[in-house]
């Protein structure tokens, strides 16, 4: 494990560079959306993309080109379906969680939490985590398309306008 020859160790780092380029040449290329976290299908991407480089970088059976043909294909895919989204609503239905309402008006919202996995704890930590030491400040809990959740505070409770989309 700790014996290997300087030949591999210099390939090793060359195509370290060579795929580190890449990556930051793609990406660049193709914008932020493609590492964003915004959905579940974004994370997966980010996930793919970091193991394909590893594979590429760390398994000598995958040649170089090979690697950078796949990642190049999983950011356009990428693309494609995000520019599919942004342009088709029905698209973005099929490959897009919705956001959706746990908590609102005092009450939780028992089973969404059961069908998202949420405990009522989960939301207490987030509410904690905003800065909030009572949920009578709080307005609504929402768990956004990224899994995030986002507290709404009772203060702008006159902008609940942000909930339009959510599904309750």
């Amino acid at each position: 494990m700790l014996s290997t020859d300087w030949q591999s160790i210099g390939e090793l780092a060359l195509i370290s560079v060579v795929v580190y380029s890449y990556l930051v040449f793609v990406l660049r290329l193709t914008g932020k959306r493609t590492t964003s976290k915004m959905n579940s299908f974004d994370w997966i991407v980010t996930v793919a993309l970091g193991s394909m480089a590893s594979t590429i970088i760390l398994v000598d059976d995958v040649p170089l080109i090979e690697g950078l043909v796949g990642i190049t294909g999983l950011i356009i895919l990428q693309y494609l379906v995000a520019w599919l989204a942004s342009r088709s609503r029905r698209f973005q239905r099929l490959v897009k969680a919705s956001p959706c309402l746990l908590y609102y008006g005092d009450e939780f919202n028992d089973e969404t939490l059961l069908k998202e996995r949420v405990t009522r704890g989960e939301i207490i930590a987030a509410v904690r985590a905003e800065g909030y030491h009572s949920l009578e400040r709080v307005s609504a809990v929402v768990m956004e398309t990224n899994a995030d959740l986002s507290v709404i505070p009772k203060a702008e409770e006159e902008s609940l306008k942000v909930l339009e989309n959510v599904t309750r």
